[in-house]
């Protein structure tokens, strides 16, 4: 097992960040450096950049590079950096967390492969082959409701043995079997559904890997640092009063990357909430929703 903890590889509050664009749909990296610094003066100390909520279906090799390289210079002396760098092809993703390595990443996030549904001993490869290809600790990405293939058991206790795989984000919403994990593999969990957030601090996770934190950072530190202390009663009063927020930005109506960069762009810290086909952006309707719900949460911009 690695001999440096995953808060100080990760963090423990990161936000799965959005990726500002222009109203013409060019990136705007000006913009995502003011989200950083924005997300970082909040709580946060990790940040994902072009993970699915980053849109990364739809930003280029080159714009990943060069997310990762502002993101690094504006917030990394603050809060670790953490690339999204997987894809369905093995041979594409070894060349983006080279990539990311060499644009200063602190570590990187590979999400199983999407649609090729490749069986256990295949997704252990691509894993590995992943962590071979730098030095940088790796955060492996359960989420099969979107992949269509989950990380079983025995493929993380395999992971668990390769020196950089150190951590997962989980979207899959088993908190006992990943709680099995965590006692029997020695891997760091994450929250990756905002909506368990509490739910898999209680049961030993190191952090969240939060959507909801592009207005919540604040909250989820306070929440972290609860459990950490033991006092359940706070942080569950800080759950429950989240919940309508969880549920406004997570809304099965729209999309997280949708409602997060509506959220942002409401505040003032990203000046549009364009999305890249085939994403729509925001309406107006579903802004003034956000707007209400947040007010009700008593959340501060």
């Amino acid at each position: 097992m690695p001999t440096t903890p995953a808060p100080d590889l990760f963090g423990r509050v990161l936000t799965a960040m959005v990726t500002p664009f222009t109203d013409s749909g060019a990136l705007d990296l000006e913009g995502a450096a003011r989200l950083a610094t924005h997300l970082v003066d909040r709580g946060c100390n990790g940040l994902v950049v072009s993970g699915t909520t980053g849109e990364s279906p739809t930003t280029s090799d080159a714009e990943k590079d060069s997310l990762v390289r502002v993101v690094a210079e504006a917030v990394g002396d603050r809060a670790r950096v953490v690339a999204g760098v997987g894809t369905n092809d093995t041979h594409h993703t070894v060349e983006l967390a080279r990539s990311a390595e060499k644009a200063g990443a602190h570590g990187l996030l590979v999400v199983t492969p999407y649609y090729s549904k490749p069986p256990q001993d295949a997704l252990v490869r691509h894993f590995q082959q992943a962590a071979d290809a730098t030095e940088l600790p790796v955060m492996l990405y359960d989420i099969p409701g979107r992949t269509g293939t989950p990380i079983e058991f025995d493929s993380l206790v395999r992971l668990a043995e390769h020196d950089r795989i150190v951590a997962v984000k989980d979207a899959k919403g088993d908190v006992f079997e990943g709680s099995r994990v965590m006692a029997e593999a020695g891997l760091a969990y994450y929250s990756g559904d905002d909506a368990l957030n509490l739910a898999w601090l209680a049961h030993g996770a190191t952090g969240v890997v939060s959507v909801v934190s592009h207005v919540a950072a604040r909250e989820y530190a306070d929440m972290v640092a609860a459990v950490g202390r033991s006092d359940l009663p706070a942080a569950l009063e800080i759950h429950r009063r989240l919940i309508p927020v969880v549920r406004a930005v997570m809304s099965r109506q729209s999309q997280g990357a949708v409602t997060a960069k509506a959220s942002v762009h409401a505040l003032g810290v990203i000046a549009a909430r364009t999305m890249r086909p085939p994403l729509l952006e925001a309406s107006d309707e579903l802004v003034a929703g956000l707007r209400e719900t947040f007010a009700a949460a008593g959340l501060a911009s």
